[in-house]
């Protein structure tokens, strides 16, 4: 992995374990998850789908599920969905909005990305949607996958990315964490393409997009300390004009909007 831009920020987070970290972070915040318009809908979800070209008969995995929206998206075309998330109360979340929209073939599991409690060549296809940026050690999460997958399995991954220089990247991971402390690293495409090359996947990057966020839902649904709100007020406020144009950041009223980017990949195990 490269550089001055990689850089261990969960050891920055109080000296928490991550696990510990996202379980108590996405603990409280998951009825928040529920409504999110990032998370529930946006046209992601079906660029996925038809990435996922299911025939029915797969049984599919949707990592770190949180609310449950992926799982509900390739649900109507899979045999089985196993939704796993490392929060108890994500699932319970997931499990209502399920039983709500009468989704009878999503199976939910409590476990850990970077040990995940399925056997070995096992499922025809992994998904995982703006989560992989939470997961420590990445590079056992992605040999979790791996192991997994059949054959000629998917792994769709979707996840915002930072930016190939150091500095942009720096500021993109810093501000991530200052908002949720349990984030670990967004990681840049570049070093995405390595890693799943590195572990026997043959990558095809499917799309490349921008989701617009505004800081006020953004850090309200973290419920992010009002300290570290003023902090990301200021850094956005004082950002140099190359970080301000590559994130379009924008004040307005007592707020910022700006832009995050994301990848959605394909790839499949040889």
């Amino acid at each position: 992995m490269p550089d001055s831009g990689q850089q261990n920020f969960s050891q920055r987070a109080g000296g928490q374990e991550p696990t510990t970290l996202v379980q108590q972070r996405f603990g409280a915040t998951a009825q928040a998850y529920a409504t999110s318009s990032v998370h529930a809908s946006g046209p992601d979800l079906q660029w996925l789908v038809e990435a996922a070209a299911l025939t029915g008969q797969e049984c599919v995995v949707d990592l770190a599920t949180g609310a449950g929206h992926t799982a509900f998206a390739l649900a109507p075309y899979a045999r089985e969905v196993i939704a796993i998330d490392i929060t108890e109360p994500m699932l319970a979340t997931a499990r209502q909005l399920a039983d709500e929209r009468h989704l009878t073939n999503i199976r939910f599991l409590k476990g850990d990305a970077t040990a995940l409690p399925l056997p070995d060549a096992s499922v025809e296809c992994v998904a995982c949607r703006y989560a992989a940026h939470h997961f420590s050690p990445i590079a056992q999460a992605v040999k979790e996958w791996q192991r997994v997958l059949k054959t000629g399995g998917k792994l769709l991954l979707s996840d915002t990315i930072a930016p190939e220089e150091p500095e942009i990247d720096v500021f993109v991971n810093k501000i991530e964490l200052l908002r949720d402390s349990s984030h670990i690293r967004n990681l840049r495409l570049s070093e995405w393409l390595l890693l799943l090359k590195e572990n026997g996947f043959a990558v095809n990057i499917q799309r490349r997009w921008e989701i617009t966020m505004d800081m006020q839902s953004w850090t309200q649904r973290m419920k992010t300390p009002p300290e570290h709100v003023a902090q990301l007020k200021r850094m956005f406020n004082e950002a140099p004009a190359k970080i301000k144009e590559r994130f379009h950041i924008e004040p307005f009223d007592d707020n910022f909007s700006f832009s995050l980017p994301v990848a959605l990949l394909l790839a499949i195990k040889q």
